[in-house]
């Protein structure tokens, strides 16, 4: 496997960060996890996006939802919690581990997961964090499923209520949706999809992965030419022309990917350049829509990732897709210092999610 060394600057040190997951050091995630670590149970700044129904409706974000309240807003707080569950899963003796599980600890308790329940099901909210939260809610119960620890199996045994509704939500919303969400942020439908997927496969929910593989065809399959050079829009965190390539891969094999990637982004080179997606620009972090930028590039190199290995291994235009997924990965990376709260909170998640590989 081929490996890169990027020197990033992390919280005021520069450390070496090798682009091969399994070679990545403590002391580079470490950082991302301290990150995770001062937000989980951080109230204030808080973004309710909160459906109201009487004057009892108005309490404190610890009370509304009282285990995903920290990290600015709920879907930010849900992969908080799953990168330290990740990275304490691979790292189970780094110096983080032990104020990582005291975080989870406090967090996947079952009266805090019944009042999360309890929230969601309110009156009005069928629709709240649909579909990216609770996507990422699914994604954190797939890395529980997967890690053999007696304590992380206590936590996924609890969390397994709020599991369930976060399913059900996908089940009784996706038969009515009739197009798909093709934009650059929350609601897009595409990485929604690729989360949901990798949980339904992990967990033995044929139905569901059934259910997201039709609709995924459905809304997907016929594209072509997609308007790479529109992106990216001014917040995007996500590409919607990359992230339907990269749900797509998993859905077709690698034969019928590579024929319909053909169709769908005709431009992707065969001579190896990175230059064919230039990286998105952020102008202020302490903009937290425009700092947005940042977390797409973290991700666009995780999905060109993604695409790549989905191409059969003599496809030539895999070089110029890990060309493209280096040059976003260091340029993403290095914004991920905590240094201004609009991107702390959250740009820590999509790190761990690209350098542990957590999508391949």
């Amino acid at each position: 496997m081929k490996r890169a060394l990027l020197t990033v600057a992390m919280m005021g040190m520069v450390i070496p960060v090798v682009a091969d997951e399994q070679n990545l050091d403590e002391a580079s995630v470490s950082n991302f996890a301290n990150l995770a670590l001062a937000c989980v149970h951080q109230e204030y700044p808080n973004k309710i996006g909160h459906v109201m129904n009487s004057d009892d409706d108005v309490d404190p974000p610890r009370k509304l939802t009282p285990s995903f309240y920290g990290c600015f807003d709920w879907h930010s707080s849900v992969h908080g919690h799953w990168l330290l569950t990740r990275l304490t899963k691979v790292y189970p003796d780094a110096d983080f581990a032990p104020a990582a599980r005291a975080a989870l600890g406090e967090s996947f308790t079952e009266a805090r997961i019944a009042g999360e329940v309890s929230y969601f099901k309110g009156e009005g909210r069928a629709s709240t964090e649909r579909p990216y939260g609770l996507a990422w809610l699914l994604c954190l119960a797939d890395e529980l499923e997967t890690w053999d620890d007696e304590q992380a199996q206590a936590w996924r045994r609890t969390l397994a209520p709020l599991e369930q509704l976060a399913a059900e939500r996908f089940r009784e919303w996706l038969p009515k949706l009739y197009y798909p969400i093709r934009t650059g942020e929350h609601s897009q439908t595409a990485f929604a999809f690729g989360l949901v997927l990798d949980w339904a496969e992990t967990v033995g929910d044929e139905a569901m992965a059934d259910l997201i593989a039709e609709r995924s065809r459905a809304y997907y399959l016929g594209d072509v030419n997609c308007p790479l050079s529109y992106e990216p829009s001014g917040q995007d965190f996500l590409s919607p022309c990359i992230a339907e390539a990269d749900l797509m891969r998993r859905v077709l094999s690698p034969a019928e990917f590579a024929d319909w990637l053909s169709s769908f982004l005709p431009g992707i080179p065969t001579t190896g350049d990175a230059d064919w997606l230039p990286i998105g620009v952020v102008t202020d972090r302490t903009d937290g829509k425009l700092a947005h930028l940042d977390g797409l590039n973290i991700s666009r190199a995780w999905m060109l990732e993604g695409i790549a290995s989905g191409l059969p291994a003599s496809d030539p235009r895999r070089a110029a897709l890990e060309a493209a997924a280096d040059t976003h990965r260091a340029s993403g990376l290095v914004s991920v210092t905590g240094e201004n709260y609009e991107g702390g909170h959250w740009l820590g998640s999509f790190a761990t999610y690209l350098v542990t590989k957590k999508g391949l």
